[in-house]
C-alpha cells in the first residue's frame, strides 16, 4: 500500500508535517490507502500554484487545450484496471460500474477537448455611432473543483475538464472516501502533458473537510467553484461562496421519481426502475427512489417489479458473482435498514430485501405513504418507494412534493401524453421510457430546487467557467454633453 502525496504545482508532495489520513475497505474494515492530510497552508499552496500558472495556460490556443485532454482520455483508459481495483477497495463498487465510469468520463474529456472551439463571442449592434461592441467569454481564473466518492471518475473528471477546456487552472478538493480513486484520474491528466499548476489536487481528513473548504473558497484567486455532493453540504458551501460572491455551480440530492402511466409497457418500466434504483447499489444522484404508477398500473407493476427486485442481490465485488457490490459504509447500510424498518411499521409492505453489514439486496417497499421517512428523505442506498397514484393528477403532485428535483422518468405508449406529464414534473432532467439513471458528456446536466443549480455538459458548462465581457471598439469622434 503506497502513501499518496498532494499534488502541487506539478509535484508530488507530502502534506505539512507529513499528516496522514487512512481510508478503510467498507466489507473489511481493512486500511487500503494512506493518503496526506492538507492544512490550511497547504491549500494556500495549491491555490497560489495555479494562479500563478493561470496567465499563461489562460493564453493557449484551442489545438494546445485540445491535444492535452485528448491524451488525458487515452491516459484514463490505460489505467483502467487500476482504477477497477481502487474503486473496489475504497468503495465497495462493482467491476461494471467502475468500468462504466472510466468510460463515460472518458467521453467527458473527448467532448471537452471539443469545447476549446466552442468559446465564443458576439458583434452586438450598438446605438452609439461608430462603435462595434463584441460579447466575448474569457477564461475566469481558478477553480475550485469538488467531487464525491460515489461516481468517483465520471464525477473527479467533470469537475475539472470543461474548466480546463475554458482556460482556467484548477484546485481539486478529492474525496476523503476515495482518495486513491481520485489521485489515479489527476495523475492520468497531469501527464497529459499540462503545465506545472494547471491542475492541483489536495486531500484531506474527514474532520478537517469545513475549514479547509472555507478557506479554499475565501482564497482572491478562486473565482469559481463548483460542488458534486449532498444537500446538506451543498448548502454550506453555496453560503460561502455567496459571502465571497463566488460563482458556484451545485449538482446536489435527488429524490428521483418515476410515473408509470397505465398505458406503460409494464416489462419495460420494471427494467428501467431496477437499472435506475440498483445501479452502484442505489448510491447515484439520479436513482430511482420512488416508483408511482397510476390506477390499474399498480398490481400489474408491482407483481412484475417483486420478481426483477428478488433477483438483484449483493456480493463481494472482488468476487464478481452479484450484479450489486457493497455500500460505501457501515453506517449507510444501517440508515438503509432503519428506512426500511420505519416504513414497515407504519403500514408499508416490503416486497423484497435485506442483506447484513454492508452488504444489501434490492429492496423494494409497496404502499409508502406521507408519514414515511422513505417518502422525502433521500435513502441513497438499494431502495425504491411505490407510491400509488389514483389519476395522473396525484402522480405529478407526488412527483412534486419532493424538495428535490434532479432526475426523473415517464413511461407511457402515448408518448405525446407522456411528454405532458414530463413538462409538468420539477425537475432538471426528465427520461420518457427510459431510466433515471442517464448521462452524456454534452447534455445539460443539472437540478432544481434542493438538487442545486447550474449545468455541467456541453456548452452549457461554457457558460459556468467563462467570464462574459462586454468590449467596444470607437471608430469615429464622440460627442459628450458635458
Amino acid at each position: 500500500m503506497e502513501d499518496l502525496d498532494l499534488y502541487i504545482d506539478g509535484k508530488h508532495i507530502p502534506a505539512e508535517d507529513n499528516r496522514r489520513f487512512m481510508r478503510e475497505n467498507p466489507i473489511s474494515g481493512a486500511v487500503v490507502t494512506r493518503a496526506a492530510a492538507a492544512s490550511l497552508a497547504d491549500a494556500t499552496r495549491a491555490v497560489d500554484a495555479a494562479a500563478r500558472a493561470f496567465p499563461a495556460w489562460s493564453r493557449t490556443t484551442p489545438a494546445e487545450r485540445r491535444s492535452r485532454l485528448l491524451a488525458a482520455a487515452r491516459n484514463l483508459k490505460a489505467r483502467g484496471d487500476e482504477i477497477v481495483a481502487a474503486m473496489q477497495a475504497e468503495i465497495g463498487a462493482t467491476e461494471a460500474w467502475a468500468r462504466f465510469n472510466i468510460m463515460l468520463a472518458a467521453d467527458m474529456l473527448v467532448e471537452a477537448a471539443a469545447l476549446t472551439t466552442q468559446i465564443k463571442g458576439e458583434i452586438l449592434p450598438s446605438n452609439r455611432p461608430g462603435t462595434t461592441a463584441f460579447a466575448v467569454r474569457q477564461p475566469a481564473g481558478v477553480v475550485l473543483a469538488m467531487a464525491p466518492w460515489n461516481a468517483p471518475v465520471i464525477l473527479g473528471v467533470r469537475a475539472i475538464a470543461t474548466p480546463l477546456a475554458c482556460g482556467n487552472t484548477v484546485v481539486m478538493k478529492t474525496s476523503e472516501l476515495c482518495p486513491k480513486v481520485h489521485a489515479l484520474i489527476v495523475e492520468a491528466i497531469a501527464e497529459a502533458g499540462f503545465p506545472a499548476g494547471t491542475l492541483n489536487a489536495i486531500s484531506n481528513a474527514p474532520d478537517d473537510a469545513p475549514a479547509l473548504v472555507e478557506a479554499l473558497i475565501a482564497q482572491p484567486a478562486v473565482r469559481r467553484v463548483n460542488f458534486t455532493g449532498s444537500t446538506r453540504v451543498g448548502q454550506v458551501i453555496g453560503e460561502l461562496a455567496g459571502r465571497h460572491l463566488k460563482p458556484a455551480l451545485l449538482e446536489l440530492g435527488g429524490k428521483g421519481p418515476l410515473i408509470v402511466l397505465e398505458d406503460a409497457d409494464i416489462d419495460a418500466a420494471v427494467a428501467a426502475a431496477a437499472f435506475g434504483a440498483y445501479m452502484n447499489q442505489g448510491q447515484i444522484c439520479m436513482s430511482t427512489e420512488r416508483i408511482i404508477p397510476v390506477g390499474s398500473a399498480g398490481d400489474r407493476f408491482v407483481a412484475a417489479f417483486a420478481a426483477k427486485v428478488a433477483s438483484l442481490t449483493a456480493g463481494d465485488p472482488t468476487e464478481g458473482a452479484q450484479p450489486l457490490g457493497s455500500m460505501v459504509s457501515r453506517a449507510a447500510a444501517d440508515r438503509v435498514r432503519d428506512l426500511v424498518q420505519d416504513a414497515t411499521a407504519k403500514g408499508a409492505r416490503l416486497i423484497a430485501g435485506g442483506g447484513e453489514g454492508t452488504m444489501l439486496n434490492a429492496a423494494a417497499l409497496d404502499h409508502v405513504t406521507p408519514e414515511m421517512r422513505l417518502y422525502s428523505e433521500e435513502s441513497f442506498g438499494p431502495i425504491a418507494a411505490i407510491i400509488r397514484a389514483a389519476s395522473v393528477d396525484e402522480a405529478v403532485r407526488i412527483a412534486n412534493e419532493s424538495d428535490f428535483g434532479l432526475s426523473s422518468a415517464v413511461f407511457g405508449r402515448d408518448v405525446m401524453a407522456a411528454l405532458d406529464v414530463a413538462k409538468r414534473i420539477e425537475s432538471g432532467i426528465c427520461h420518457i421510457n427510459g431510466p433515471t439513471v442517464h448521462d452524456e458528456a454534452q447534455m445539460p446536466f443539472g437540478g432544481v430546487k434542493s438538487s442545486g443549480y447550474g449545468r455541467f455538459g456541453g456548452n452549457w458548462g461554457i457558460a459556468e467557467f467563462t467570464e462574459l465581457r462586454w468590449i467596444t471598439i470607437q471608430d469615429g469622434p464622440l460627442h459628450y454633453p458635458i
